[in-house]
């Protein structure tokens, strides 16, 4: 007798609906434990709760044309807890800055913050220069920490996970460039990620005043080695999610690059605000590399006359890599300017999502802006969805246009290097790299850049030999 055995496929998890987030700790409890381990002030304790209230009835995805595209199913979130105390440290003042290198470098981990910098930066603190953690703030100036977060008005209301960092964060960095000082160095700011099994929650507040200057490079990394597991084991995952809210004065100008590069078992909800004043230029240069799910969205508001902003944000993915990317541009200023730039280039079964939308107001005379989101896909299994919008409620324009594309390698392109004698596999990989190096070019930092350069030559290098072309 023979004894037929058959293997059943494992079925596909059920797709999550909007409002469905794969973890349960953000609750009343958790704000006030969060409050009790800091002895923080009633104000701050009701300032959370107030928080959570309106993060619980939030849907993920407010905008009904992009709801069908929030896509959970990767995040298993179910069992992580998130950190009640980080770090508290402060580099406030010269006098604790007595023995540094020649380069800027602040760090933050999980319970740790120390400040590198050199030591032009120690005149510079004494002029008003703040690089603190939020404990640190309230415990120098409670009245101006009050005044900048209390009611959340640096974050959108109606952002699930934005109410989530205002209600529940652990970690908050305060940078504070005050009026017409110029840095003509960036400041570099190292996130750490949370543990399996752990949720880390931080904000970053940014404030420029009037003519002031500033670069920042931050890099998201995971907090330690990759963790291995048994044979049919998968690690658990973590969770990291957070803001960065900045506020420009008029007449101020920022670049702020980020590299995210965590590890393969993070969830990752990210979301910038940004509140631009008259005159002030904003440069944002986004790069998103690793993690398992990572959820991103930028909001603009361009409310100074002749304000403007420049954003370019890449994703490159491989393996079941999924990135869910969304912007928001609003202009309410006249001579308003908006360049916005998005490019996705993915590998094996990844998957990008790129929505943007772009509301000009009645009171937006004189704008130009400019949306492009584009896909290259490197695999017959990958998929990239590009969503440009505009809302247009003022007729006089100079310029508002979208643009949007998906597709394999031009074969033209590679036709036009072969026959210079490169090989097919160095071709396709010249024109990936080609077509991300714009986001590369716009980062305010040439040790930086280099380094982003590296993590995508070594992404390509891991994944290439896997990826077929798509037809």
């Amino acid at each position: 007798m023979t004894t037929e055995t058959t293997t059943a496929a494992r079925p596909r998890p059920n797709r999550r609906a909007p409002a469905d987030l794969p973890f349960r700790f953000a609750d009343r409890g958790l704000a006030q434990a969060l409050a009790a381990e800091r002895e923080e002030p009633p104000w701050l304790r009701a300032e959370r709760i107030e928080a959570w209230q309106a993060f619980d009835p939030l849907p993920v995805e407010a905008t009904q044309l992009y709801t069908p595209y929030v896509d959970l199913r990767g995040a298993s979130l179910e069992e992580v807890r998130p950190y009640l105390r980080t770090a508290s440290g402060s580099v406030g003042a010269p006098s604790e800055l007595p023995d540094l290198p020649d380069d800027p470098d602040l760090e933050i981990v999980e319970d740790d913050i120390r400040a590198k910098g050199a030591l032009a930066f120690g005149e510079l603190l004494g002029r008003g220069l703040r690089i603190e953690t939020f404990g640190a703030w309230l415990a120098r100036d409670p009245d101006g920490f009050r005044a900048a977060v209390e009611g959340g008005r640096t974050l959108p209301s109606g952002d699930k996970l934005a109410m989530l960092a205002r209600g529940f964060w652990s970690q908050g960095i305060h940078v504070d460039i005050p009026d017409g000082m110029t840095l003509d160095r960036p400041i570099h700011l190292r996130l750490r990620s949370s543990n399996p099994e752990r949720a880390l929650i931080t904000r970053t507040l940014v404030t420029l005043g009037r003519d002031a200057s500033a670069s920042i490079v931050e890099e998201q990394l995971p907090s330690g080695p990759a963790i291995a597991c048994a044979a049919g084991e998968t690690v658990p995952q973590g969770l990291f999610t957070g803001t960065t809210e900045v506020s420009l004065g008029p007449g101020a100008t920022l670049a702020l690059a980020s590299i995210q590069d965590l590890g393969a078992g993070q969830v990752a909800f990210q979301h910038r605000h940004a509140t631009i004043g008259e005159g002030a230029s904003l440069h944002w240069a986004l790069a998103q590399l690793g993690g398992r799910l990572v959820r991103s969205r930028v909001d603009n508001r361009l409310e100074g006359d002749r304000s403007s902003v420049e954003q370019v944000e890449i994703v490159f993915g491989g393996t079941d890599q999924l990135f869910d990317l969304t912007s928001y541009t609003t202009h309410l200023g006249r001579d308003t300017t908006g360049n916005l730039l998005s490019k996705g280039a993915l590998l094996d079964r990844s998957r990008s999502y790129m929505k943007g939308l772009i509301t000009i107001e009645r009171s937006a005379i004189g704008t130009d802006s400019f949306l492009g989101e584009f896909g290259m896909n490197l695999s017959k299994k990958t998929r990239a969805v590009a969503i440009p919008s505009l809302e247009i409620d003022q007729p006089d324009c100079r310029r508002a246009a979208h643009s949007s594309s998906v597709g394999p390698i031009d074969e033209s392109q590679l036709f036009y290097l072969e026959s210079r004698g490169i090989p097919p596999d160095e071709a396709r990989k010249f024109i990936v790299l080609g077509f991300l190096e714009p986001v590369v070019a716009r980062v305010p930092l040439a040790e930086a850049q280099d380094k982003l350069r590296q993590l995508l030559e070594a992404k390509w290098d891991a994944g290439a030999a896997a990826a077929a072309p798509a037809a």
